[in-house]
């Protein structure tokens, strides 16, 4: 079968990985009712088209941060990558430099800092998770040495979601050898020769020369992050960093107002992808009530599957989207091959989106163009 859509990629990765690797991708917090919430929220959103007008030429580019990005993807950070393909962050960046959008790495990646940027650069951004104060600053000295110019705070993971999958299944890194899950890797037989051929995955950004710390790496792998972290500290670190920042994981107007007067320059609505907390707002339905109230640039996650997702998200007001689930499916499936495919899906998707309701440029998407 030759994909066409991204659920085409899920039902590829779905049969490719181990069951506790694909749950792990796909699963949620709890019952998983937020997860489907945001699927759910982009579904209930509807086009207004407009007709008549001049689409004969076209234009996904929209601006972020004062520069030209050829779509509004972002491609997100998301841990563990190099257990679902060898080499899997390097993949992913190397997958975004083609489609000429940002890769955001993570701190839980399987790949160094400095890795993902010499083997594949572009546009790198940095995501951080403050597991001990010390070892962060450390990680945003490297990142900034390295030439990643942005730098994502995540602050929804005071504490570990309870992933219901994930427990169910035993999932860890590094892998826990079970007789279930032993047999779950010899029905994988392609899966299961790539990771021996190439090495298990580990947190990388910990267990490098410049950073090795077993406890660190226990506590990151439990999402055992610095509870502690609050609005003071984030002062410290936006007086530290001396580019770009975002805050990652707002979900209320008043913390966004809190983070534009603190000085941060973005904020992405998003509920980690409903693996946090199941019964709260889809990020795309908190953006229709935030787009005219903050007056700094929304980035939104959550339930993206299609091009015209994308395309409600701009018209709500965002400046751009993050691909989490999206492209680790096509990732999944079929490497660096398969995470360009879902970007040039996506990108697909929405030019057609745009000839459809009538707007030649993504750039002036707003909300004429939803159905109120």
């Amino acid at each position: 079968m030759t994909p066409i859509s991204v659920d085409d990629y899920r039902s590829l990765a779905k049969r490719r990985l181990p069951k506790m690797v694909f749950d792990y991708l796909d699963g949620g917090a709890e019952s998983e009712r937020g997860l489907h919430r945001n699927l759910g929220a982009f579904a209930a959103i509807k086009l207004a088209p407009r007709r008549l007008v001049d689409v004969s030429q076209r234009s996904s580019s929209v601006s972020l941060f004062g520069r030209s990005l050829p779509t509004p993807f972002v491609v997100a950070p998301t841990g563990l990558n190099g257990a679902l393909w060898p080499d899997g962050d390097v993949a992913l960046a190397r997958a975004a430099r083609s489609a000429g959008i940002p890769f955001v790495l993570s701190t839980a990646s399987n790949a160094t800092i400095e890795d993902v940027a010499e083997r594949a650069g572009g546009d790198l951004w940095f995501q951080l998770y403050v597991v001990q104060r010390d070892l962060a600053q450390q990680l945003v000295r490297r990142a900034k040495d390295a030439g990643y110019h942005v730098l994502v705070l995540t602050v929804d993971v005071a504490v570990n979601g309870k992933r219901e999958r994930d427990l169910r299944n035993g999932f860890a890194i590094p892998f826990r050898q079970t007789p279930r899950s032993v047999l779950d890797a010899v029905t994988h037989p392609g899966w299961a020769l790539r990771q021996i051929r190439h090495g298990l995955p580990q947190l990388a950004n910990f267990a490098s020369p410049e950073a090795t710390d077993v406890n660190a790496q226990a506590a990151l792998m439990r999402r055992q992050m610095d509870a502690s972290f609050s609005w003071q500290d984030l002062q410290a670190l936006r007086d530290a960093w001396p580019s770009t920042l975002i805050v990652k994981g707002i979900m209320t107007p008043a913390d966004a107002s809190r983070c534009r007067e603190l000085g941060v320059d973005a904020v992405v609505l998003s509920n980690h992808g409903g693996r946090q907390i199941e019964d709260v707002q889809a990020p795309i339905d908190l953006l229709a009530q935030m787009s005219d109230q903050t007056a700094m640039p929304l980035l939104v996650d959550g339930g993206i599957r299609r091009g015209a997702d994308a395309v409600k998200a701009l018209a709500l007001g965002a400046k751009a989207v993050l691909l989490g689930r999206a492209i680790l499916y096509g990732l999944a499936a079929a490497g660096e091959e398969g995470a360009r495919h879902v970007l040039e899906i996506l990108t697909a998707e929405l030019d057609t989106t745009l000839a459809l309701i009538g707007c030649p440029e993504a750039a002036r998407l707003d909300s004429q163009f939803i159905q109120l």
